[in-house]
């Protein structure tokens, strides 16, 4: 008679595929997450250019030439529309978190009250936007800042550049 013989896996060789499945997670997952960090980055970038466009619109039909204060004043829209200016998504709360960014939206340097708007809602004459990652160094590297100028401003650390706009911030071109 002959004997069966055992069939599988002898446990160093399931060791050994279990290293090297972990040596490509640890070299994939690294460029995974560099790669989430940019486009997390790239959206802020976007959101920061509807929120210049969002008020540049606001500001010649509703803001009899000034500026909203607040991301919920620019998501309002105009009597006689069922749209605001900039998406719900940012402009439907005060302080939106959006793709690991959180956004603000204020007066900017050198502002004053402006007059009411189209909906009564009072104005300013400069704003300032920013977007700061909510985990620096995990949900982005760079934080952001845009004003009437309508230039995108970055700064490789967790605090937005200041006004006046300058060194070390650096614009996106």
């Amino acid at each position: 008679m002959k004997r069966n013989a055992e069939s599988g896996f002898t446990l160093i060789e399931l060791l050994i595929v279990v290293a090297i499945i972990s040596i490509i997670a640890a070299i994939a997952v690294p460029g995974l997450l560099r790669a989430r960090m940019t486009g997390n980055e790239t959206s802020a970038i976007g959101s920061l250019k509807a929120v210049t466009s969002g008020q540049v619109a606001y500001s010649a039909s509703c803001g009899n030439n000034a500026y909203a204060s607040t991301f919920v004043v620019l998501g309002t829209p105009a009597p006689g529309t069922n749209q605001g200016f900039i998406s719900a998504d940012l402009g439907s709360i005060a302080a939106p978190l959006k793709s690991g960014y959180a956004f603000t939206l204020g007066a900017g340097a050198g502002s004053a009250a402006g007059p009411n708007d189209c909906n009564g809602t009072a104005t300013i004459t400069a704003y300032l936007g920013t977007a700061i990652p909510q985990a620096f160094g995990t949900s982005g590297g760079r934080s952001f800042a845009v004003n009437a100028g309508n230039t995108i401003w970055q700064n490789n650390t967790a605090v937005a550049p200041a006004e006046p706009f300058g060194a070390p911030a650096t614009p996106i071109q």
